[in-house]
């Protein structure tokens, strides 16, 4: 089966940033595979939100860090639309406690979500992604603002990072993109957990703009790098407001 449809993956899509992305595709044209990792209703409810405005989409769970489950997950978006020309890397975990309190277990999680769960996703999309696409990993601002109680999840962001440039010179000749978007902080339930009205104020406050960023703010860097953006690669793109 041949598709002249672009198709795009998006880990992480039922919810947050991952399903705004997911609907800006979608809109975009791209025929869309939801990855998720156990919200179904949420899968669900993305897939039906593309399907409404009259694109196409479908949902496949499976955890990032499984090489077998990612490789059925780009065998699903070839067997259902026939190709992949876009990846887009959203699933993360981001636990927050200081250095010296940190949970080993809980920084072997974040090292398997964030880390190796970016490592498998771009092999199979280094091996998979059709000539004239894009893979985009997503990273943070974080590894510039270096706030207290980040140190694990900004490592693996720099990880993302570096997998990231190097990617893209392994991919010399193949007229695929690899770039990686660091956002500052965006409004989702993953931000929100934890913080009070005041820090989350604070944060607010510190770009320029005098605001928290928006899933639509990502979505919309992640559409223009999975599209015309063909002259940036290797990247590291921060979308924070001028906050840095």
């Amino acid at each position: 089966m041949t598709s002249a449809q672009r198709v795009a993956i998006v880990t992480g899509g039922s919810r947050g940033m991952g399903r705004e992305i997911v609907e800006r595709l979608a809109a975009d044209g791209h025929a869309v595979v939801v990855n998720y990792a156990s919200n179904t209703v949420e899968a669900d409810a993305a897939v039906a939100a593309v399907t409404a405005a009259g694109g196409r989409a479908v949902a496949y769970q499976g955890d990032v860090a499984d090489e077998n489950a990612v490789a059925e997950l780009f065998d699903v978006a070839e067997r259902e639309f026939g190709g992949v020309d876009v990846v887009v890397n959203v699933a993360g975990v981001m636990p927050v406690k200081p250095v010296v309190d940190f949970d080993l277990a809980a920084l072997d999680r974040v090292l398997r979500v964030n880390l190796r769960g970016t490592f498998v996703v771009n092999q199979q999309a280094a091996r998979r992604v059709r000539s004239g696409g894009s893979i985009v990993n997503i990273s943070s601002s974080i590894t510039r603002f270096a706030r207290p109680g980040y140190a694990a999840y900004a490592a693996t962001k720099g990880g993302v990072e570096a997998i990231t440039l190097i990617l893209a010179r392994e991919l010399r000749g193949r007229d695929v993109t690899v770039n990686t978007v660091a956002p500052g902080p965006i409004a989702t339930d993953l931000f929100f957990e934890g913080k009070d009205e005041q820090l989350v104020a604070r944060i607010a406050a510190e770009p320029p703009m005098e605001r928290l960023g928006t899933p639509a703010d990502i979505a919309e860097v992640v559409a223009f790098l999975a599209g015309p953006a063909r002259w940036i690669n290797g990247q590291v793109l921060f979308a924070n407001g001028g906050a840095i």
